[in-house]
């Protein structure tokens, strides 16, 4: 078995296509889209992270055949925000062994080593701002959209290479049937008494204006949050691009107050359902117009994001977005909403959502190593069949 960095397109293409060998019958698994991945991960594809980001990608190969992948990625605006020396994986997966992983992290690792970095974290793809954790808790559901997915023991793999948790990601998952609205009808009722705050929803016709509200509202009201890295207006406009094909503008609410816009909110219906049948390719099968076509019909939401200005946090504003999603929600036909993803430490968001009825159903785990205790794993192999040695 040998791990050799990508050096090529096809072998970059190999990387990109491994999961569809490693996830064969996995009935939960959803392929993403290649030409997606293949956007996000090369930067001559012009995703804007890699303006401020680099990584190597590696494949481990047994006997010529591709049976596992890793990024280890620098983002230098993270350590710039967060004056540390911290390094990422992602993109990774593995058959069931744990000498495959050992040997893709001991070339992740050495690889961010040579950069500067003192620990590595992860999995990310490839930013806190993408799908991100592993999945830990939860697994006899499929995932909504944006969300990761992996098989139970690829925990058992990452805490054999001596990975030991940083941040659990919970995901709620929220039933029609199990709605609680009596505490939040109480409090929105109330903050809309007062009359200072307004509920909009998007205007898909000054879209270029409306990212510069978003991006000023994200990058104030997340910024003390585990992790946080602000996004470029480059960012926000290419996440923007990707997702405005399957954004339903009655579901992105601004909050404004006094003219102010303070507050956003996006919900996307869950398309994985349909991307599970197009297995990776929108075209030549007409996929792409399923879905434009389509999209009211799914009847499950995903919660992406929400948050309100620091300076404004006080007010209730959060309580309005809830009220709103559920009343349209209601009204439209939606039977269930996954709220995703919140800190384990955010209890001024994950308190609402348990008020609401919301129940944790999956947990997402990111974990981190200090390189400093790097050791190969030959280097472990050798250390744990060496003899016991008399000690005075």
């Amino acid at each position: 078995m040998a791990v050799t960095p990508v050096r090529s397109s096809g072998e970059m293409e190999e990387f990109i296509r491994l999961p569809w060998s490693l996830y064969k019958g996995d009935a939960n698994w959803v392929p993403p889209l290649l030409g997606a991945e293949r956007k996000l991960m090369l930067p001559q594809r012009r995703s804007p992270f890699w303006m401020h980001a680099q990584a190597e990608y590696f494949i481990a190969r047994r006997d010529g055949k591709p049976v596992g992948r890793i990024a280890a990625i620098v983002n230098y605006l993270h350590n710039q925000v967060h004056e540390d020396h911290v390094g990422f994986f992602g993109f990774f997966e593995s058959e069931r062994d744990q000498r495959i992983t050992q040997d893709l992290f001991a070339a992740a690792e050495a690889w961010l080593r040579g950069k500067g970095m003192t620990h590595a974290r992860g999995p990310v793809n490839p930013s806190m701002n993408d799908p991100c954790g592993l999945l830990v808790d939860g697994f006899k559901w499929p995932p909504f959209v944006m969300m990761t997915y992996n098989p139970p023991w690829y925990a058992e793999l990452l805490e054999a290479a001596e990975y030991v948790k940083s941040m659990d990601l919970y995901a709620y998952i929220l039933l029609h049937t199990e709605l609680i609205r009596e505490k939040i009808d109480r409090v929105a009722n109330a903050v809309k008494e007062r009359g200072s705050v307004t509920i909009r929803t998007v205007d898909m016709t000054r879209f270029a204006d409306e990212l510069g509200r978003v991006m000023s509202i994200y990058n104030d009201a997340w910024e003390k949050n585990w992790g946080f890295v602000p996004m470029t207006p480059e960012e926000i406009r290419f996440a923007a691009d990707d997702l405005r094909s399957i954004i339903l503008p009655e579901f992105v609410y601004f909050a404004t107050v006094n003219g102010e816009d303070v507050g956003f909110s996006l919900a996307l219906p869950d398309i994985n359902h349909a991307l599970k049948r197009a297995n990776g390719r929108l075209f030549p099968f007409g996929w792409l117009y399923f879905l434009k076509s389509s999209l009211r019909k799914i009847p499950a939401l995903r919660l992406v994001a929400l948050g309100v200005k620091k300076k404004f946090q006080h007010m209730g504003i959060g309580t309005l977005f809830y009220q709103r999603y559920i009343e349209d929600g209601l009204k439209r036909g939606y039977k269930a909403a996954e709220l995703s993803w919140v800190l384990e430490n955010n209890e001024a968001m994950n308190r609402p959502l348990r008020e609401l009825g919301a129940k944790p159903y999956k947990t997402y785990r990111v974990y981190e190593r200090e390189l400093a205790r790097n050791t190969t794993y030959e280097q472990r192999r050798k250390r744990e069949s060496a003899p016991p040695q008399d000690v005075v």
